[in-house]
Formats: C-alpha cells, structure tokens, sequence
C-alpha cells in the first residue's frame, strides 16, 4: 500500500511544470517512470516500518486503506492529468510558443501505464531472482550471511548488466552510427574553392577527413561578398581551420595539424584569432562563427577540432575528459606559437564555446578563471553544462541578491551573465560573458537535483521559466533529464538555443573599435532571418 500511495504522488508531481514544454509521449513515459520509481520508495518505507518498528495495520485496517487509497488515488490522479495541459500551455507562453495544443490525456495515461507495466515487472523479476539465490545460499551458509551475500551477488550482477551490457552496448551503437554519420555530409555542403578554408586548395586537411560537423562549418563559411555587403567596404577571406578526428591519428598529431594548417593560411597575421570549443561530434554553432566574421568584415582566423563521434549530451557523459584534454592540448599548442611573436604582432586572442564546447574552452585554459582572463581578450560561452569548474566558481561567488539564473559577479567588471539583449547592453567590455537561458536544461541538470532543491528553483524564477515549476525529489531530476532530450525544440532565447543573442554577446567581449549599438541590431537581424 505505502508503494502505491508514493507512486500515485510521484506521478501526479511528474505532471506537473518543468523547465520545456513536453510531448504527451513524453509526458506518459516520464509519469510511468516517475511511478515505478515512486513505488520502489514507498514499498522500502513500508517495508522499514513493518519490520523494524513493527507498525503492521489490522486486515480491517488495510481493507478499509485500500479502498480509499484506489478510489482518492485514481481521482487526484485524473484530476491532475487534466489540469497538466494547462501546465503545458503555461509552460508554451513561458518560452514563447504557440499555447493552442492537443494534449492526449488517455494516451498519455496508457503510456504511463505501460511503462510502469514494465518497468515493475523487471523490477519484480530480480527482486523474484534475488530471493531464490538467498534461498540458495541458505542451504549451505547462515540466513544472515545468505541474505548479505544473495543481495550483494544481485547488486553486483544488477550494476555489471546495467553498465558493461546495455549502456555500453548502447554507447557502441551510437559511437558505430555516430561514425557512419560522420562520413556524410550536409545536403548544399560543398568543398571549399578558398585555401583560407581547412579542406580547400593546398590545405593540410583533407575535405573528407574533416567529418560531417566540420565539412558543415567550412562549407558554410560566408563568402567575401556576403562580408562585403554587410560591412559597406571591401572584406577579406575568413580564415576557418578545422581538424577532424580523422585528420591525424593521435590527438597530438591533431593538434600540430591544426597549428600548420594556422601558418599555412596566414592565421597569425589576422587582428583576430579565436579558439572554437566543439561539442563532442565536433559542431561549432555556425551562429557564433559567422556573427565574429561579419563584425570585422572577415579579418578573422578561427580554429577548431573534433575529438568525439558522440553526440554532445552522450559525450558529456562518456568523453567528458577527452573534451577537458582536446581543449588544453589546443590551447597550450596555440599559445606556444603565440608566445613567438612579438608582443605587439600577434593577434587578439578570442574564445568561443557553446554547451560542451564551454567546456572544452573553460578546461582549455587550466578550468581558473584568472588564467583565462588573462591568457584571451575576450571569451563568449553560451549554454554552459553545470560542470563547468569556471561557471561553477563563478556561480558559487555571485554578489549578494543576485539569482542563481541570473547571477553578478563582482558588478560585471569581468564576467556578465545575460539572456536577453538588455542584459547585455551598457556592459562595458568584460572579458567573459556567459549567455544562459533561465530555461536551458543543460546549464541546470545535476545529479543533485535527486535529493536538494536548486537555488533557481528557490529563487524567484526565470523569465520564461513558468511560475508552477516546483522541485520535487527524484522526480524534477527526471524531468529535466527528459528537458535536455527537447532543450532545441523551442524558439532562440529559450532551452538551449542562442541563435542571434550570440551577437550581443561578441558586442560585449570584442567589438571592432568603430562598432555601434545599430551595426548589432544589423547583425542581429541577418544571423535571425538568413
């Protein structure tokens, strides 16, 4: 019964608001999840009490529990459904989505049922094979040890399937098809007629060793007219360097590569130069590349490399350090070359990441915000993973008052956090600026969320965060893990898109001397409307 009872509140609090707005399927699995996980708890509660306090009820007792238990339960159950899609719609108008939609409410509980359904009978099936190999064990070793033993076998045996057999059979699936795709390209993706472009003439690169994330970042380079027709004069070339995971063997060899391919294309003589962080498979928001290029009418250079096939959230959790080590070696390679220049010959160094690509930079220059200032002349990280050790810090340290969402540090002087234009309007010229959505899943999803509320949750929230969201243990967790599978399937400014704002956020940190509040608003309109 105490199984029952917490499985009817988990799912009626996985119904309510999270950070997105969710798909009725969605919505049932996450109930159906939320559920069983609800059931798991209630059951170890009720099976605690019974055995060590000895709170058993009478037969009466139960029967008289059970029928309103089933009955209350199955009405605040339905009465939550129904009420959903008005959090559903709340949530669209949060995020400035369309509030006119079909919510499925029988669907959604036939899924939910479903995988509860199933999702309980495996649970029962190794509680049902834990108990026959106590049983086992008894017939040769103590009742006590036999249970210690029988449980310890199961967890062990439980933790190895889960781990070696489905989620690494699962990360070989994707790495495999991760791979074929990375073979392909983009349709309208053609290799580049400029030797300024990694994959052109006389690169050091071939074209089809770039993958399909970096083919898709060169070939869509803005061309000289574009550049020409933006900036009102004569533009240069932009110089874009990528080395694909299939460039060189070793990541080292990646790294030298990509240093060649900077002098090969003259590189280090442009007034710019920025350090693309990539996301696991590779991919650079073409945004944040092209707004840079724009504002100084192509006088740039920029580089990158792949260091994954995974896909960015996969990769966050499997290649997280090869993103921390492909980062450093890129970095440290870039400066040493830097370091012999003259001092008053070489570039502005500039850095630029966005979600795993954050923290491919913040690793990049040693994870120390000191550093980071003053290794660069500027630093955009839109979308940061809550792993972050930089944000992190920063976060931690926010001046007084301010919301997590939202936080200052400092009074701006360095870093500015900001997801609207405004917030980043009048900013002076700080040398980190941090782009976050209030609703981005990944700048908020953290393993802590299982058991402690968030200080943005706390906080008044967001704005577009919708006002009902509210933490619930174990069950916002899950929530937000599904908000991260949907964080791109909302409008630029909300979840993890950045689109235009990216603008605003180069304005900030490195602006040409001659820019103006209307050459961003310029920009801003080409990179929205393209």
């Amino acid at each position: 019964m105490g199984g029952t009872l917490v499985a009817v509140a988990f799912l009626c609090a996985s119904l309510s608001p999270s950070l997105l707005p969710r798909p009725w399927t969605w919505q049932g699995v996450v109930a159906g999840l939320a559920a069983v996980l609800g059931y798991g708890l209630g059951s170890a509660i009720s099976a605690v009490l019974r055995r060590i306090f000895g709170l058993i009820p009478s037969p009466r007792a139960r029967r008289v529990a059970w029928r309103l238990l089933l009955a209350g339960g199955a009405m605040v159950a339905l009465s939550v459904l129904w009420f959903s899609a008005d959090w559903q719609r709340e949530i669209r108008l949060s995020v400035g989505m369309d509030p006119n939609i079909v919510w499925f409410i029988p669907l959604i509980a036939l899924v939910a049922l479903a995988t509860f359904t199933v999702l309980l009978a495996l649970a029962r099936a190794v509680r049902l094979g834990t108990r026959k190999l106590i049983a086992l064990l008894g017939r040769f070793v103590p009742v006590l040890v036999a249970k210690v033993a029988g449980l310890a076998v199961a967890g062990f045996l439980v933790a190895v399937f889960a781990s070696d057999v489905l989620f690494a059979g699962f990360v070989e699936v994707m790495n495999n098809t991760s791979s074929l795709a990375n073979g392909s390209t983009s349709p309208g993706v053609h290799a580049p007629a400029s030797s300024r472009l990694s994959g052109g003439p006389g690169s050091l690169v071939s074209w089809p060793s770039l993958g399909r994330t970096g083919r898709d970042l060169i070939g869509t380079t803005p061309t000289r007219r574009q550049l020409s027709t933006f900036a009102g004069r004569p533009a240069k070339e932009p110089i874009r360097v990528y080395v694909g995971l299939d460039s060189a063997p070793t990541m080292a060899e990646q790294v030298r590569l990509a240093v060649r391919e900077l002098e090969r294309t003259g590189a280090f003589d442009r007034p710019v130069l920025a350090v693309m962080g990539t996301t696991g498979s590779g991919w650079v928001d073409s945004d944040g590349a092209d707004a840079l290029e724009y504002m100084y009418a192509g006088d740039t250079a920029m580089v990158a490399m792949q260091y994954s096939y995974l896909p960015s959230w996969l990769s966050f959790v499997v290649d997280r350090t090869k993103a921390a080590e492909a980062g450093r070696a890129l970095v440290t390679a870039v400066e040493a070359r830097l370091a012999t220049l003259p001092a008053d010959a070489r570039p502005r160094l500039l850095a630029f990441g966005e979600s795993l690509g954050s923290y491919f930079v913040e690793q990049g220059f040693g994870g120390d915000l000191d550093d980071l200032l003053s290794a660069t002349d500027g630093v955009l990280l839109a979308g940061p993973p809550n792993a972050n050790p930089i944000w992190r810090s920063v976060v931690a340290r926010r001046d007084p008052g301010s919301p997590e969402w939202r936080p200052a540090y400092q009074g701006g002087k360095q870093v500015v956090f900001g997801q609207t234009p405004n917030d980043l309007a009048d900013v002076g010229r700080p040398g980190l600026v941090y782009l976050q959505n209030a609703s981005d899943p990944v700048v908020w999803w953290n393993p802590s969320l299982i058991w402690r509320k968030p200080a943005w949750l706390t906080e008044p929230s967001g704005p577009d965060v919708a006002p009902a969201m509210r933490w619930y243990p174990v069950v916002t967790f899950w929530q937000v893990v599904v908000d991260l599978t949907i964080a791109l399937s909302v409008p630029d400014g909300h979840g993890h898109r950045y689109g235009p704002n990216l603008v605003n956020g180069w304005a900030a940190v490195a602006a040409p001397p001659d820019w103006t509040p209307a050459d961003t608003d310029r920009l801003r309109t080409l990179i929205q409307y393209r």
